[in-house]
């Protein structure tokens, strides 16, 4: 499958990098803006194969409607790669509080999830 890059959104930017898509969350993640980022989300999950970065370095507010998008690719990569990047401290707490870092463990850095050697996201 050719993935063809959507267009820019407001709270997500969509690229290539070594092999795996990365999909930068930017701003206030909420439902306005889950609702934005869902389609591009299915997009970059719709081959169960696919290795994809989830990179939350740039939010500035993450609720459930976020951890919904998390979920959500986590289910539909359930053979293939899911890396979750994540420094924000407020962010950090509400996954390690929905035990949500059990499931998908943040990596500190971009570069570090890129090269996580094999790490695959279990079935949902």
């Amino acid at each position: 499958m050719r993935f063809e890059p959507p267009p820019l959104t407001r709270h997500l930017r969509v690229r290539r990098d070594r092999g795996h898509t990365v999909l930068e969350f930017h701003g206030e993640i909420d439902i306005a803006a889950a609702t934005e980022i869902v389609p591009h989300l299915d997009l970059a999950t719709a081959d169960p194969d696919a290795r994809v970065v989830i990179d939350l370095t740039h939010i500035t507010f993450f609720d459930l409607s976020g951890l919904r998008l998390l979920h959500r690719a986590r289910h539909r990569l359930a053979d293939g790669h899911l890396q979750l990047v994540c420094v924000h401290p407020l962010t950090l707490r509400v996954l390690r509080i929905t035990g949500s870092t059990r499931l998908l463990p943040p990596w500190p850095s971009l570069d570090s999830a890129l090269t996580a050697p094999g790490s695959r996201s279990g079935p949902a």
